[in-house]
């Protein structure tokens, strides 16, 4: 299971990585859009650290018992 959720973790910065290139090609068209895909980039890259940090602070725990 522990595997599962690392790949689910790492998913997370591949749909960033998405919402920041597209944010960057529609920087020029349409810039509301493009702040909200950026936005959206750096929201889901948070989430990747804060679950990241969690997910590990769960398998120390885990290890220590």
């Amino acid at each position: 299971m522990n595997k599962i959720w690392k790949i689910f973790q790492y998913g997370y910065l591949i749909v960033a990585i998405i919402c920041l290139i597209e944010g960057i090609l529609k920087w020029n068209e349409n810039r509301q859009k493009a702040y909200l895909f950026l936005g959206a980039s750096i929201f889901i890259t948070l989430v990747f650290f804060f679950k990241r940090h969690f997910r590990k602070k769960i398998e120390k725990r885990n290890n220590q018992n």
